[in-house]
């Protein structure tokens, strides 16, 4: 089939990929406008922008979709549909009309747990055991339309968002081109989404990051997991942000007040909870790069000293 893709981050890249090794043909490329970011804010092009150059397609970066000129760029692509992952712009009714085929989304999350923006970290966040993708027909609506397939992926205990991601971009990939060819035969079948279970992953703040040692360790191990690589969970320890980037479960329980450094062990750094206590194994100081646990004792055993307090402001 002849494609229009629209895509914007890593994990559209990979299913961009796919797409480029099998025997449908794309046609065009549209992506989020270059961004500045980084320390020096330079300008950076999306990954699906750099694959898309390397192949010499098209790439197209408008700020909105909303206007005739583009609807009509759009239809002059005679595309038989468009594929749409992790763009960064709602397409109004006018687009999606565009399309013989209408247009199909890559979705991270088992729908309609999990619409919007940032689902792979707000499952591993709430500490859901299960997790996958769904390839949904696009309406006007916020991730609302029928599926057209879904594949799940288990969660275990350690894995964090940046594994994830990988895994659901390696599935959402395989969904993607198995949809496209029950697309081509005409035996697509659409079930509606479920009233029920519909929750919303909204976008990730830096300040979300900020870690309450009153809560259970095992939400607290969420959240350090739902956070790699960002914005990373962090705290304060005597006045110097921490960014915590792993973690486990302790086996070592502690009375003393959340936040405090119990324990210490050439590996590790004890950390007791509103509810047991956790154990740090990567951080990372301000100005400073991640280490491990074991390599932060070594060089700064004074400011991780046992009784300790981790606080949430360095003025606490």
């Amino acid at each position: 089939m002849k494609i229009l893709f629209a895509g914007t981050p890593n994990f559209a890249a990979t299913c961009l990929q796919k797409i480029l090794k099998s025997h449908h043909s794309v046609l065009a490329v549209y992506t989020q406008p270059d961004r500045k970011a980084g320390r020096g804010q330079k300008l950076q092009t999306s990954a699906v922008k750099q694959l898309a150059l390397t192949h010499s397609l098209p790439v197209y970066q408008p700020e909105q979709l909303k206007t005739t000129e583009i609807r009509e760029a759009l239809k002059n692509w005679q595309a038989d549909i468009a594929v749409v992952v992790a763009y960064g712009l709602l397409l109004p009714q006018t687009v999606l009309d565009v399309f013989p085929h209408g247009c199909i989304n890559v979705h991270a999350s088992l729908l309609p747990r999990w619409r919007g923006a940032a689902p792979i970290q707000r499952a591993i966040e709430a500490g859901d055991e299960e997790t996958g993708v769904s390839i949904m027909q696009m309406d006007a609506g916020m991730d609302t339309g029928p599926i057209l397939l879904q594949k799940t992926l288990a969660i275990n205990s350690s894995t964090s968002s940046e594994k994830l991601f990988i895994k659901l971009a390696e599935l959402g990939a395989e969904a993607l081109l198995e949809t496209l060819h029950l697309i081509e035969q005409g035996n697509t079948v659409t079930t509606a989404q479920s009233i029920d279970g519909v929750c919303y992953a909204k976008k990730i703040s830096k300040e979300e990051g900020l870690i309450d040692w009153q809560l259970p360790a095992q939400t607290i191990l969420n959240k350090i997991r739902a956070f790699n690589p960002y914005p990373i969970a962090y705290s304060y320890l005597d006045q110097q942000a921490v960014r915590i980037w792993q973690a486990e479960l302790s086996p070592l329980t502690s009375d003393k007040k959340p936040g405090t450094i119990f324990h210490l062990d050439k590996n590790l750094i004890h950390i007791s909870t509103g509810e047991k206590s956790i154990e740090l194994t990567h951080l990372q100081l301000a100005g400073g790069k991640p280490l491990t646990a074991a390599e932060m004792l070594n060089a700064r055993r004074e400011l991780f000293a046992v009784g300790q307090q981790f606080e949430i402001h360095p003025s606490l």
